[in-house]
């Protein structure tokens, strides 16, 4: 499975990634640091001081980011919401909490925890200063981690969704209208305001002559009107999908071969002459695994005409699958998570395991339908 971040560990059950733009911010900030901040600082040290303390100090922010993460995926937990992963990336991170909160008052204090650790890490590196005043380099790297944590947590609180303040708004919004939809719609519009207002600034400042913290002050802005867009259509497409399950799109006309088929037939008799993209391993009374063009892939051509699929199959029970009882948002937040395009419907009560298969193309299809409908 291909992804764009590296695990790099687990605390408290939740996987931690690094997205690959998290290196090209570490570099920069590295950079910034090594040839600004601490020449200013500090006259007399050497290059390799002045680098080593740019990537130590860009590495302790990243730190901070994922305190500040953790503080929303421990009470999101203590709230009983899983919590997958944390990814670090070039904005920062983002914790992947699996649900919505059950409650305005859940969101909020899940919403406000990850700015109150940021706080709360301002006030610690800022209290180390009396103890770190005769460690130069020490006291520089409190200062400036005070700092940059206060600016995160300021930051973080702008009422622009879907930032921690703009989760915030929507929980208020929500405890007043009552209605999560309304509440989701106003703070998309109130994200997609700010976001607006910081592209605007942005451009002023360039304008004005001061390009580079103009143009990022706008890129930040083109992120958040983004992300707020980005947000309105989720929900949207989850009050489509609405209670509907699995069973009532998955497509029951699946492929299912015998073991002993070579991949070169299968390629030549199924994925050439009939479009299918994946195959059900098994003799029609048990299933014992799946093949996908993907999998066909990574064996060598030359070796197709001798390799049988029950060599190369996926075990069932490796396989990314779902219940046909489940609800397609939750089919569609798996494909997402799991970097898949279609998934087995594996029903444990049936005696054949597969009883049908759900692809991306049969959620869009449904979605267009359901649009029409007005459903």
């Amino acid at each position: 499975m291909f992804r764009h971040a590296i695990p790099i560990g687990r605390i408290f059950g939740i996987s931690i990634d690094l997205d690959y733009s998290w290196f090209l911010v570490f570099g920069l900030l590295t950079w910034i640091l090594a040839v600004s901040y601490y020449p200013a600082e500090f006259k007399n040290w050497s290059a390799g001081e002045y680098w080593f303390m740019g990537a130590f100090t860009a590495i302790m922010l990243f730190v901070s980011v994922l305190l500040h993460e953790l503080g929303h995926s421990i009470v999101a937990k203590r709230y009983g919401i899983a919590v997958p992963r944390i990814t670090l990336f070039v904005f920062g991170g983002v914790s992947q909490i699996a649900t919505e909160p059950a409650s305005a008052g859940q969101e909020f204090w899940i919403a406000a925890a990850g700015p109150a650790v940021s706080f709360l890490l301002a006030l610690f590196f800022w209290g180390l200063r009396p103890v770190l005043v005769n460690s130069g380099p020490l006291l520089a790297l409190a200062k400036y981690l005070a700092l940059l944590n206060f600016v995160l947590a300021i930051f973080n609180l702008v009422p622009g969704f879907p930032l921690d303040g703009g989760r915030v708004f929507r929980s208020i919004m929500w405890g007043i209208t009552k209605d999560f939809r309304r509440a989701t719609a106003i703070a998309t519009v109130t994200g997609r305001f700010f976001g607006y207002a910081f592209i605007f600034y942005g451009v002023w400042q360039a304008i004005g002559g001061n390009v580079f913290n103009g143009l990022w002050i706008a890129f930040i802005g083109w992120y958040l009107e983004s992300a707020a867009s980005s947000q309105g259509q989720t929900q949207l497409v989850k009050d489509l999908l609405g209670s509907h399950k699995v069973s009532e799109v998955m497509n029951q006309d699946f492929a299912r071969i015998s073991g002993d088929v070579t991949l070169q037939e299968l390629v030549d008799k199924n994925v050439l002459a009939q479009g299918r993209r994946s195959f059900v391993v098994g003799d029609g009374k048990a299933t014992a695994g799946l093949i996908t063009l993907s999998t066909i892939q990574q064996v060598p051509r030359s070796a197709w005409p001798t390799t049988t699929a029950d060599r190369v199959m996926i075990p069932l029970d490796k396989v990314v699958s779902i219940q046909p009882t489940a609800e397609l948002w939750t089919a569609l937040e798996k494909m997402g998570r799991d970097g898949v395009n279609q998934l087995p419907v594996i029903n444990g009560d049936s005696g054949h395991g597969v009883v049908g298969m759900l692809s991306r193309d049969d959620l869009v299809h449904y979605l267009g339908a359901l649009q029409t409908l007005g459903k």
